[in-house]
């Protein structure tokens, strides 16, 4: 009898899975293309960062250096993302902030180094953005969401 409460609940713990945790997949977003339509809309450095989950190198993004009031969009599909006074210097070499525009992303796991790390995607179209980590400002949210700057384009606030 034992072995079968045992076995009971180590397979409903097992089963047990938070909708946290899961991507959507892509025709669950507003914006749904196929890899070929993709393809043809990104440049091919967008496309493997956004539909591939490339990392761009550190300090190649133009974005790393803006500070002047403004928007940071999808280059995908023009979502909102992050806002200019929401961004700080982490160091890293990619574009920071502590805080998403509220509903502009959402996270997912991404194992793909062996550990877990938070990934972030455009709410909107689904596109690769970044990781999101626990180290960012403290007098913030101590969060450092940690962007691809070829996955967002910048709209300045008087525009």
């Amino acid at each position: 009898m034992k072995k079968i409460i045992f076995l009971l609940l180590a397979t409903i713990m097992m089963s047990c899975n938070g909708n946290a945790q899961k991507k959507k997949s892509s025709e669950n977003f507003e914006v749904s293309k196929t890899e070929k339509e993709w393809k043809q809309e990104l440049t091919n450095a967008e496309f493997q960062v956004l539909r591939k989950a490339a990392t761009e190198p550190a300090f190649s993004s133009d974005l790393n250096n803006i500070k002047k009031p403004g928007t940071f969009i999808c280059a995908a599909c023009g979502n909102e993302l992050y806002k200019t006074e929401n961004k700080f210097m982490s160091g890293t070499g990619w574009p920071s902030f502590d805080r998403p525009v509220e509903g502009g992303v959402e996270l997912g796991r991404d194992t793909k180094l062996g550990y877990t790390r938070d990934e972030v995607h455009c709410a909107k179209c689904g596109g690769h953005l970044g990781h999101v980590f626990d180290d960012g400002p403290r007098e913030t949210t101590g969060k450092r969401y940690c962007m691809n700057g070829v996955a967002m384009n910048f709209v300045p606030a008087n525009k």
